[in-house]
C-alpha cells in the first residue's frame, strides 16, 4: 500500500491517543501532515495539551499540533469528564507537553492543506466532533472535491447511541457539522459504534499492551484500564470499546473491515432523536449512497495490528 498523507482531527480523549500513537508508528503507510484539535471529549485547551503530550510520548515532537474550533457550530458545547476523566487523559501519569502549538487556526490549516496537494491526495481523519471540517468545508466550498477521503469515527446504527438512545457521542455534540460533512460529496469511510463495540479491550489485550514494556506500552495500558471502567459497567462487557483507533487501522489494513455503501443522513431537528446517524443498511429509501458504513471487524486481526505497531514506539 502506499503512504496515505492524513490530517487527523482529534479530541483526545484516551482512544483518540492510541489512534495517533498508532499513526505516528506507522510511517511508511501514512504521512501525518498534522494534528487539528476540537472541543469534544473535554474543552480546548485540554484536546491541544492532550495532542501534544501524546506526540512526545511517541518521541514525535516535531508533528504540528493546530488549535480548532472551542464549540459546536450552533449550539452549547457537551464533553465526557465522566468517560474520559478530567483532564480528558486520565490514566498514566505523564509530563506537561513543551512542545509550542504550531501557529494559526486548524481550519486553514485543513483548507490549505487541501489546496496545497494535489486533489485526492489529502484524507481527513476526524476521531471527535466534526465541527473543523464541516467549518473548513463552509469557508472553502472548494475543498471538498479535493478531499481524497474522510475517514471518521462517529454514529451508530445497530447499537444505537451511546450519549442518548438514539445519537453517538462525536455526531451529538455537533450535528449540524455531521450534517455538513455527510453532505459535502467527499468519500466518506464510517467507524460506527455497530464496529467498535466489537473491539473490546479484553485483560489479554491489554495485558499485551502492557508487555510491550516501553512508556509507550505502558501508558497506553493504563489509558485503557481508566476508560474501561466506564463503559463496562456500562455495558456489561469484558472490556471497553476502543473506537478512535479503528479510523487508523483502517487506513493501515482495509480488510480488517466490513461494511456497506448506503444513505446516511443526520437528524439536525428532533430533540429525541438529535444527531442520530439514519443509516439506510436495508436500502429501504431512494435516498443515493453517500457513505461506506462499517458494520464488521476483525477483532484479533485489529488488536494484533494495533500492539505490534505501538511496538514500534
Amino acid at each position: 500500500m502506499t503512504q496515505r498523507k492524513i490530517i487527523i482531527d482529534t479530541d483526545p480523549g484516551q482512544d483518540d491517543a492510541v489512534a495517533i500513537l498508532v499513526a505516528l508508528a506507522s510511517p511508511e503507510d501514512i504521512d501525518v501532515l498534522g494534528i487539528t484539535c476540537v472541543a469534544g471529549n473535554v474543552p480546548l485547551d485540554l484536546t491541544t495539551r492532550n495532542a501534544r503530550i501524546v506526540c512526545e510520548l511517541a518521541g514525535k515532537p516535531e508533528v504540528r499540533v493546530f488549535a480548532g474550533c472551542d464549540r459546536p457550530l450552533g449550539r452549547d458545547l457537551v464533553t465526557a469528564e465522566h468517560v474520559h476523566g478530567k483532564t480528558g487523559l486520565d490514566g498514566p501519569d505523564l509530563p506537561e507537553p513543551t512542545m509550542a502549538m504550531a501557529d494559526g487556526h486548524a481550519v486553514d490549516f485543513i483548507i490549505d492543506s487541501l489546496r496545497d496537494h494535489a486533489p485526492g491526495t489529502v484524507t481527513l481523519c476526524p476521531l471527535g466532533p466534526l465541527t473543523n471540517i464541516a467549518t473548513a468545508l463552509q469557508k472553502a466550498p472548494d475543498i471538498a472535491r479535493r478531499i481524497a477521503k474522510i475517514v471518521l469515527m462517529g454514529g451508530g446504527y445497530f447499537e444505537g447511541g451511546n450519549i442518548t438512545p438514539a445519537a453517538e457521542f462525536n455526531i451529538y455534540v455537533d450535528p449540524e457539522a455531521a450534517d455538513i460533512v455527510f453532505k459535502c460529496g467527499a468519500p466518506i469511510v464510517v467507524m460506527p459504534l455497530d464496529v467498535t463495540h466489537k473491539a473490546l479491550v479484553t485483560k489479554d489485550r491489554n495485558d499485551a499492551f502492557r508487555d510491550i514494556g516501553s512508556p509507550v506500552g505502558i501508558a497506553v495500558a493504563q489509558m485503557t484500564e481508566f476508560f474501561e471502567r466506564f463503559d463496562k459497567e456500562k455495558y456489561g462487557s469484558d472490556g471497553a470499546p476502543l473506537h478512535d483507533p479503528c479510523v487508523i487501522a483502517y487506513l493501515i489494513q482495509p480488510d480488517l473491515f466490513q461494511g456497506r455503501h448506503i444513505n446516511v443522513e443526520i437528524e439536525t431537528h428532533s430533540e429525541l432523536t438529535m444527531g442520530m446517524t439514519v443509516a439506510d443498511w436495508w436500502g429501504v429509501t431512494d435516498r443515493a449512497p453517500n457513505a461506506t458504513f462499517m458494520n464488521g471487524i476483525d477483532a484479533d486481526g485489529f488488536f494484533d495490528l494495533l500492539t505490534a505497531r505501538l511496538a514500534r514506539l
